[in-house]
């Protein structure tokens, strides 16, 4: 009888259904194990969205919840850092604010909080005249500025339009003036043997391109504009400070002063903070913010909202994932 046709023995095939049972078991258990991960990796998941949903009530909506439970109080706007359209300080935000706080019936007074080295004289140019509007539509609101740190160029240009300015007796106030800077490349290129092609329509469509040499017709141009945009910043200072300034003690030549020498030369009224202001000039010491912020709420829940419905979906489908 040939033995490659006897049937298996009982011991192979005791070894093979313990192998497939083992086999099976380790499956199983491999299985639940993800299944385990998957729900500890849910419930950390949520657990950290819970606890970051809990840190922004408790410290992004303050200023909505002050504003919401009414009674006198000082409004504040903020202007920290450049004035431009693409930055916080921009006119858009700082007007939405100032609107906004002139609008609520419980303002008893408006502070303007100044922390700027300046920026672009056009979006200060917004702001300020927003101001003289709201003032006008608004005249038992008053508004004053207060200084921080520094309250330059552009900063002041807003400044100037308040009913009075106050400053810390170290901060920076001033910079009355306006520039346009950048660089040449001319000798530069020569050394490195660089050729500039500039092809223009318009004979003065390139000028002070960096890349060429600066002509005297330009630059005469340039220093033309300059000095109107400064008489434009002088009128401005002028209308808003009138007689309390120190004529004739270069206020307009571009350099900045300490709080305490502005006082003197009439750039500042008197030397005191926010709170100050609020408690002693306003009479209302309750301040509230109504400086607009980034709804970084807002984005951020719709970010956590869409990993959560990812990790939600990809679990209860049961379906495989490649991390």
């Amino acid at each position: 009888m040939n033995g490659q046709n006897q049937p298996p023995s009982s011991e192979s095939a005791g070894v093979s259904a313990w192998e497939r049972s083992t086999l099976q078991k380790l499956i199983f258990s491999a299985l639940d194990e993800q299944r385990r991960a998957r729900r500890w990796g849910i419930f950390f998941k949520i657990l950290l969205f819970v606890y970051l949903f809990s840190l922004l009530l408790i410290y992004l909506p303050k200023d909505i919840t002050e504003t919401a439970v009414g009674g006198r109080h000082t409004a504040v706007i903020k202007i920290d850092g450049v004035i431009a359209e693409d930055r916080e300080a921009s006119a858009d935000n700082i007007i939405g604010g100032l609107r906004a706080a002139f609008a609520d019936k419980n303002t008893k007074g408006v502070i303007l909080r100044i922390n700027s080295p300046g920026g672009s004289p056009v979006q200060a140019g917004y702001i300020n005249d927003e101001i003289a509007r709201l003032r006008a539509k608004h005249p038992d609101v008053p508004l004053y500025a207060v200084i921080t740190d520094i309250c330059a160029s552009g900063g002041y240009y807003v400044a100037a339009a308040a009913d009075k300015i106050y400053a810390d007796k170290a901060s920076l106030v001033g910079s009355i003036g306006v520039l346009m800077d950048g660089f040449g490349f001319v000798g530069t290129m020569d050394k490195l043997g660089v050729e500039r092609r500039l092809f223009t329509a318009g004979e003065s469509k390139g000028f002070l391109d960096p890349f060429s040499p600066a002509k005297p017709e330009d630059v005469a141009h340039v220093k033309t504009l300059l000095k109107n945009i400064h008489e434009q910043f002088i009128e401005v200072v002028k209308k808003g400070r009138g007689d309390r300034l120190k004529e004739g003690a270069n206020l307009y030549s571009g350099l900045i002063w300490s709080g305490e020498q502005s006082v003197e030369l009439g750039l500042v009224d008197e030397l005191g903070s926010s709170s100050y202001v609020a408690r002693e000039i306003v009479g209302a010491e309750k301040i509230v913010d109504y400086t607009p912020r980034p709804d970084y709420f807002g984005q951020f829940a719709e970010r956590i909202g869409m990993a959560l419905s990812k990790t939600f979906f990809s679990t209860a489908s049961g379906s495989p994932q490649l991390r």
